[in-house]
């Protein structure tokens, strides 16, 4: 069969087309940072800002007037010590944007990320002993924090500390509280990536010595993730996040195909980061690059995807590549 007949022209290329990102299959990460009156763009991820909760209000009501109907929160606290209290003491900056969210845009999904990376001095994603990350001493406080968003109003936790049993306990911790309706969207195979740097920058949660190779997973491993996998979904995880996103295209696909529950890319800072540097350089068509990698995320069999650009999706900026 001769192929080129059906690429001829666009309308039988849209008649035939496999793959199609749909901004529904789009979840937007916002930063949300004490005081007031603040909307400050991210030097290193240019088009995304940090908000104060009067704001976050104000970038909400434009996300679903746009379409878009899910943000996941990042919180960035004036005060951090050591065991990252600030991520779940009562009236942390998470649990009240979520109640400001659910009070003035309540039709908008949330999704609550819970990790203690920005709120801890050394910036580790757990309590330390000693220059190691003590696994059991930081799943009671991740459970505190999940808890704690769950009660806010927060429709889902999505834990990204690649604890062990994390998920398990968070569970636990939900249904002891009555917040056994709140999905958990886990960071399931999340890699120690040279990706996150921009993401770091805006949400001053870089670790302050050393790095996360003890509990994020290397790179080079591919069997491992499919089993961390398969231990989150049996520990009680709804959705399971494979991050970072077009690196690890091989690891979306295997895992789209062996597990029975929805999957989710999370396209990270440092892919957006990269398009929009080139793009200034004009070296490359940023709105076309950004389409194909989206493309590119669905077809290795991501049913959702944590993107910077689904706003630019959502205004119709992309462009088919």
């Amino acid at each position: 069969m001769d192929y080129r007949r059906l690429r001829k022209n666009k309308a039988i290329r849209n008649y035939i087309k496999e793959t199609r990102v749909h901004l529904e299959d789009l979840i937007y990460p916002l930063f949300i940072v004490e005081g007031e009156n603040i909307k400050q763009e991210i030097s290193a991820m240019p088009g995304n800002y940090h908000f104060s909760i009067d704001k976050l209000i104000e970038e909400a009501k434009e996300l679903l007037e746009i379409g878009i109907q899910g943000v996941l929160l990042f919180g960035i606290p004036d005060h951090k010590d050591d065991m990252g209290t600030t991520a779940y003491c009562e009236g942390n900056i998470i649990e009240r944007a979520i109640k400001a969210l659910k009070k003035f845009v309540p039709e908008l999904y949330i999704i609550a990320d819970v990790c203690l990376c920005e709120y801890t001095s050394h910036g580790h994603c757990g309590v330390l002993c000693g220059s190691i990350v003590d696994n059991e001493k930081t799943l009671p406080l991740l459970a505190k924090a999940a808890v704690s968003y769950a009660k806010a109003g927060a429709d889902c936790i999505a834990p990204s500390d690649m604890m062990d049993n994390r998920v398990e306990y968070i569970r636990k911790a939900l249904y002891e509280n009555d917040c056994q309706d709140i999905a958990i969207m886990s960071y399931s195979a999340k890699y120690s990536s040279a990706y996150y740097g921009p993401f770091r920058k805006a949400a001053h949660s870089a670790p302050q010595f050393g790095d996360r190779k003890s509990y994020q997973m290397d790179p080079a491993n591919r069997k491992e993730a499919l089993k961390e996998v398969e231990k989150d979904i049996a520990e009680g995880a709804d959705i399971v996040i494979i991050k970072p996103g077009l690196p690890y295209l091989d690891i979306l696909w295997q895992v789209s195909q062996s597990v029975h529950v929805p999957v989710c890319a999370y396209q990270v800072s440092g892919e957006y980061a990269m398009i929009k540097a080139a793009e200034q350089m004009q070296w490359i068509d940023g709105k076309k690059a950004a389409m194909e990698s989206l493309t590119a995320l669905k077809r290795a069999g991501a049913d959702m995807i944590i993107t910077y650009f689904a706003k630019d999706f959502a205004k119709g900026i992309l462009t088919e590549y």
